[in-house]
């Protein structure tokens, strides 16, 4: 019997998958097979990708149809890779505060400059340190999601209490050298299961939208003051797709990428996403 090629056979995949109300843009490579989150930055066309704990220090440039372009390898351990942001000098930053027990004290956001993503092939980092303030006798939080506004980075933490799965605090850090302590700002529920939990975080370019992503839903807010993102309107687009969805970013004020990471079952994927 005639073998059915194998690109025919994803082609059909792809083609019979339902992705809910998500667009498919492109499987993502092996490479990325635990994709932990992305980021696009001024005057790039290329999406900035990373993979989580247990997976080698590297960054992935990858184009608009989901093809990796570069890899750059990152002086600093992988120990557990969360999300990634910008700032409006083209610059990365990576959270490093991956922690799953809570039992982890050493927590960073990794720096890395624009003109190496341009002209390095091994990239030297900056750290920021910080440490989580005592609230309500917890010291220690779990987060995957983050981003940078106004010089400052904003974390949102991952609940690991099974009553409050839904459960974020809203921290913030200042973008400076130097060990510090994270100031808490608000905190908010959403749904109580553990697809609930948040998984990843952006920021439009004007800061007017803040997208939040877990593994069945995006969160757009908006209307709110100053850096109480809650303080506003908090509007759920239910997905109808529920996967490891890790990674979020604005493409433009009213289009999200999206990605997933690979599961026994399927592959992990770059999607786009378009709100109100």
């Amino acid at each position: 019997m005639k073998k059915i090629p194998f690109y025919f056979l994803s082609f059909l995949f792809i083609s019979c998958s339902n992705f809910g109300q998500l667009t498919l843009v492109s499987n993502l490579s092996t490479s990325l097979k635990e994709v932990s989150g992305n980021e696009t930055i001024q005057g790039s066309e290329l999406i900035w990708m990373h993979n989580d704990s247990g997976n080698k220090p590297q960054l992935f440039g990858v184009n608009q149809q989901g093809t990796i372009e570069k890899v750059l390898k990152i002086n600093a351990k992988n120990h557990d890779w969360e999300d990634i942001t910008s700032d409006e000098f083209g610059n990365l930053y990576i959270g490093n505060f991956g922690n799953n027990k809570l039992k982890r004290k050493k927590l960073s956001i990794l720096k890395i400059n624009n003109n190496s993503l341009r002209t390095e092939k091994e990239v030297e980092v900056e750290k920021i340190k910080f440490e989580y303030p005592k609230v309500h006798k917890q010291s220690s939080f779990d987060a995957e999601a983050f981003f940078y506004y106004k010089n400052h980075f904003y974390i949102f933490t991952k609940s690991r209490k099974k009553k409050k799965l839904g459960k974020t605090f809203l921290f913030k850090v200042a973008n400076t050298s130097g060990k510090q302590v994270a100031t808490l700002v608000s905190e908010f529920s959403f749904c109580n299961d553990i697809d609930c939990r948040i998984t990843a975080a952006d920021i439009s370019l004007d800061g007017t939208k803040v997208a939040l992503l877990n593994h069945k839903a995006v969160f757009i807010l908006s209307n709110f003051t100053k850096d109480d993102f809650f303080s506003g309107t908090v509007k759920e687009y239910a997905l109808e797709h529920t996967s490891q969805k890790e990674g979020i970013c604005f493409k433009d004020d009213n289009t999200l990428w999206i990605t997933d990471e690979y599961s026994m079952y399927t592959k992990g994927n770059l999607y786009t996403f378009k709100i109100d």
